[in-house]
Parts: C-alpha cells; sequence; structure tokens
C-alpha cells in the first residue's frame, strides 16, 4: 500500500505536527520507510518466543512491610518552619 499525501497529513494532523507542502515528500519517505521496518517484524517468526517486558532480567525488589511506630509528634513539628493544629502550614499559591 502506497502512502498518498494525504495520508501523511492525516497522520501529522493526529500527531499534532505543522508540516508544509514541501515537507509533505520527505515525511512520506520516512514515514514509507517506517512502515516497512514494521512490515518486515511482522514477518518474524515468534512462535514460541515468550513474552518479554525488559531485554535484560530485571525483577522488582519487594520488601515486607514492615508495621513500626511513627515518629512522635513533637518531633515531626521540629522540622517544619511552620506547623499548627498537627498540620504543616504552607504560604498561599492562588
Amino acid at each position: 500500500m502506497a502512502l498518498t499525501e494525504d495520508d501523511v497529513r492525516h497522520v501529522a494532523k493526529l500527531s499534532a505536527l505543522e508540516c508544509s507542502d514541501e515537507e509533505i515528500p520527505a515525511l512520506r519517505a520516512t514515514l514509507a520507510e517506517i512502515l516497512d521496518y514494521v512490515h518486515r517484524l511482522a514477518s518474524v517468526n515468534t512462535e514460541g518466543i515468550e513474552p518479554t517486558s525488559h531485554v535484560h532480567g530485571v525483577v522488582n525488589a519487594f520488601r515486607d512491610d514492615i508495621i513500626k511506630d511513627s515518629l512522635p509528634l513533637e518531633e515531626v513539628a521540629g522540622n517544619a518552619p511552620d506547623f499548627a493544629a498537627g498540620s504543616f502550614r504552607v504560604p498561599r499559591i492562588i
């Protein structure tokens, strides 16, 4: 399937890209190359290949949740420049 100039304009619009009429031929060629590459990838036999989310063996290192006592309110309040009624007070933004 050959890309038309209207196809390129449509993709540019969907991508929120502004392109001039002079840029359309170059973008058309680039998009055609990308689509050709995707087509070649789709033809690769992946039968029996496990899906992966990473190309390396990274795993999440989770730790057990351990319930501990919180800091005393007085110690927390000591870290804040303005603390009142059990809350941190911050400057008004709006």
